[in-house]
């Protein structure tokens, strides 16, 4: 009788000790599998961002974030449309045909945009992922050529970028500014980050 006594004290031991040694497993796995599913910040980083233009005027610029990058809108006047041509023969792809960011179908034209006067692009230089500087002023400046028709300058380096966000030659970013997917959801509303209507 002692024996069957004994025999079911390590059962009651084993059957406790595998309990907890489950509940212990449940409580670590919970953790572990919950990194497979992206959180709402990560979800949010990457979702797309609706946009109001209404108060953009000529000659303006508007900086938003998507997914953790500065998206530049600017609402291009008549003159910086019209310099876009003046510069064509200085750019290193005027066509945007390079395909380190390719550039989506419909902003592969001279404006880079689907409406001429409206540029949407991302605020990082393709060289070393810096910021480029508005230089909207045309004519000669520190750091720019004497016929300068106005663009943008990258501060590290020296590159240089029409109103078009298109590279000059012999410089050391090896590509035009990103355009990123986008559409409009009316005249004053921009979606970044999507480009086909569900």
């Amino acid at each position: 009788m002692s024996d069957q006594q004994v025999d079911h004290g390590k059962r009651t031991w084993l059957i406790a000790t595998g309990c907890a040694g489950a509940v212990g497993g449940v409580a670590t796995a919970v953790p572990f599998v919950s990194t497979f599913s992206p959180s709402e910040r990560a979800k949010a980083a990457g979702a797309a961002v609706e946009v109001d233009i209404s108060a953009l005027k000529p000659g303006e610029k508007l900086t938003v974030e998507w997914r953790g990058k500065p998206v530049w809108i600017i609402r291009r006047t008549p003159e910086q449309l019209e310099s876009l041509k003046a510069t064509e023969t200085q750019l290193a792809d005027p066509l945007s045909d390079r395909k380190a960011y390719p550039t989506p179908a419909y902003a592969k034209n001279q404006h880079r945009s689907i409406k001429p006067e409206l540029f949407v692009g991302v605020g990082i230089c393709s060289h070393l992922g810096c910021s480029p500087s508005d230089k909207f002023q045309t004519g000669a400046q520190p750091s720019l050529p004497d016929d300068w028709h106005g663009g943008f300058l990258c501060p590290c380096h020296g590159s240089t970028f029409d109103m078009a966000g298109r590279v000059f030659k012999n410089k050391p970013a090896p590509d035009n500014l990103e355009v990123p997917p986008h559409m409009y959801l009316s005249d004053t509303k921009l979606l970044i980050g999507e480009d086909k209507k569900a």
